[in-house]
């Protein structure tokens, strides 16, 4: 196939269509005299078809901060980067993450939370003070690329090897300073203009919040996609709603009798048509796991790619995997109402790596791998045969995560609390196909808070401190079918007094448990299986001020509250 040195085309790039990808490049010199002059010789391969498309598109992570001591975002920066990860959603907009996000061409969808809905729905004021705040500020003095980034005019200059250009009008979704080996095609030279997501509320819909924030989140992204137009970013900066997908159901089983909830049915209609009308994408959070969890019933082998399950047929469309299912559900609730061609995003998938039976190293690899080669091929579900954008979830563990929902809520990580990595993932984006763990790490002395030799089992002090220390520390690692479920009594006791003591900085009224503890310099960690005493890294405190770790006060504050709560236990 021959095509001009200058090519062009049509415009916009349809939701549904492949982008075009080269292979083989020969440039001709151009012969005198004939129709050839100016026009080079590109070999279109098929196996090429999706490599530009996936580099484009690329995985995504959801980078959460519910955690005791979170690591330095610096750090967790270089981590993303290392990994040639190129888009995070965020669950609020924390200003030193956004600041170390900063001219890193790394894509930002930045989180409004629940708790703000009512705020910036029901206040024009407050909605742009938010925006201001928290879009226009990093914009103009960070420079972070939160989302989609095109060129001025939507043109873009694509440079191949050789130096050969081509001009594109209207792409899609295009990264920065990748070079796609494959297809020998490179990006560069961009004059950045800034085009991102705003994530309005966080599954607002779930069933367990009863309703209440059925009423606020259209107005909420009303108001604030209203402010961002009047900052003059409205152009670059869309809203979306990430949703759970419990607000779409099937009237047979069948993804084609997908259609949202009776309850929610005109809510929901109204924000898909403001999605519609504001062209931003469905957002929609997908979890196979929870199916298992919640269903001892469903089939396991259908949570995962592997093909091993009996399929479903749905007239003839055959679905191997619960995802497919669940995202087809959607597109033919959105078709059915008039809106099949509203983009899709992914905005969470991922696999618990503990705290369940069903949570483990081995179920998590298996699924996110899976997962990866499942949409690496670019050929999405049977209801949508496109690229998937997805955002794993997630990036790290949490460990103040609520555990309402389960005790594996605080271990969705494909990275511990350290930045240390869990099990080979190949996400495509590194040449060694493994991911890169984070560097610098700065850890507490090596010392563990352990039970007493001398102290026996039956010390009425025993269960007492135990459930003080489960209950301000983290022990979701203990239980049937977890990574330390096969410790021993003391094992156990031993799990939670040093989880407290981590914690709290490893300071030395941490370990005073009543004649029951000790501080030992030797790693209890069992010699085999999963289970892990960790040492703690060192707490973070931001320069600016902002944010500090451990339970976000200063140190010596911590200190003073720990002294009174145990001396209130002792006595």
């Amino acid at each position: 196939l021959e095509l001009p040195v200058f090519a062009r085309f049509a415009s916009p790039v349809p939701f549904n269509l492949p982008v075009l990808a080269v292979t083989g490049l020969e440039q001709r010199k151009p012969k005198l005299g004939t129709k050839n002059m100016g026009w080079i010789t590109v070999t279109i391969r098929i196996v090429c078809l999706f490599t530009l498309l996936w580099s484009v598109n690329g995985i995504g992570v959801n980078w959460g901060t519910q955690t005791s001591h979170p690591l330095p975002p610096d750090t967790v920066v270089r981590m993303l980067r290392e990994n040639g990860i190129q888009k995070v959603k965020l669950f609020a907009a924390d200003y030193g993450i956004l600041k170390a996000l900063g001219k890193t061409g790394i894509e930002v969808m930045v989180g409004i939370p629940n708790d703000m809905l009512a705020s910036v729905g029901g206040s024009m004021k407050a909605a742009e003070k938010w925006v201001a705040k928290n879009v226009s500020e990093h914009i103009s003095s960070n420079n972070v690329n939160i989302s989609v980034r095109v060129q001025e005019d939507l043109l873009l200059r694509l440079r191949l090897e050789r130096g050969v250009e081509w001009l594109l009008t209207d792409v899609y979704m295009i990264q920065k300073g990748l070079i796609y080996k494959d297809c020998q095609v490179s990006f560069s030279n961009f004059h950045d203009i800034l085009y991102r997501y705003v994530a309005v509320g966080n599954e607002p819909f779930l069933e367990t919040y009863n309703g209440s924030y059925l009423h606020i989140t259209l107005p909420a992204l009303s108001n604030i996609q209203s402010a961002l137009i009047k900052a003059g970013i409205g152009s670059q900066v869309k809203v979306t709603v990430p949703l759970n997908a419990d607000v779409y159901a099937s009237s047979n089983t069948y993804p084609s009798g997908g259609d949202f909830r009776t309850d929610i049915f005109d809510p929901m209609l109204k924000i898909v048509k403001f999605l519609n009308d504001s062209n931003s994408p469905f957002t929609v959070n997908i979890y196979p796991f929870i199916s298992l969890y919640t269903d001892s019933n469903f089939p396991v082998e259908y949570a995962f790619f592997d093909g091993n399950a009996t399929p479903l047929n749905d007239g003839g469309t055959l679905y191997y995997n619960m995802f497919d299912a669940n995202l087809d559900t959607l597109a033919h609730a959105l078709q059915k109402n008039g809106f099949g061609n509203l983009p899709i995003i992914v905005g969470e998938i991922g696999w618990p790596t503990d705290g369940d039976r069903n949570a483990n190293i081995e179920y998590a690899r298996r699924f996110n791998q899976g997962f990866m080669s499942h949409i690496s091929g670019g050929k999405g579900t049977p209801m949508r045969p496109v690229p998937i954008d997805a955002y794993l979830f997630s990036l790290i563990d949490e460990d103040e995560k609520s555990i309402d929902p389960g005790n594996f809520e605080r271990h969705w990580g494909i990275f511990y609390f350290d930045g240390q990595v869990k099990y080979p993932l190949n996400l495509g984006t590194t040449n060694s196909g493994a991911l890169i763990p984070a560097k610098g790490v700065q850890y507490l002395e090596r010392k563990w808070c352990v039970m007493k030799l001398s102290a026996p089992l039956d010390d009425p002090q025993v269960a007492q401190s135990v459930s003080y220390a489960c209950g301000l520390a983290d022990c979701t690692s203990l239980g049937y079918g977890t990574s330390c479920g096969n410790l021993d009594a003391r094992g156990n006791i031993s799990y939670a007094f040093n989880s407290y003591f981590q914690k709290n900085n490893q300071l030395e009224k941490a370990c005073e448990f009543p004649n029951v503890s000790v501080i030992a310099k030797t790693d209890p960690t069992p010699t085999v299986g999963n289970c892990k005493f960790p040492i703690m890294i060192q707490p973070y405190y931001e320069s600016a001020g902002r944010r500090f770790g451990c339970g976000q006060m200063p140190l010596p504050l911590v200190s003073v509250l720990l002294l009174l709560l145990l001396t209130v236990v002792q006595l």
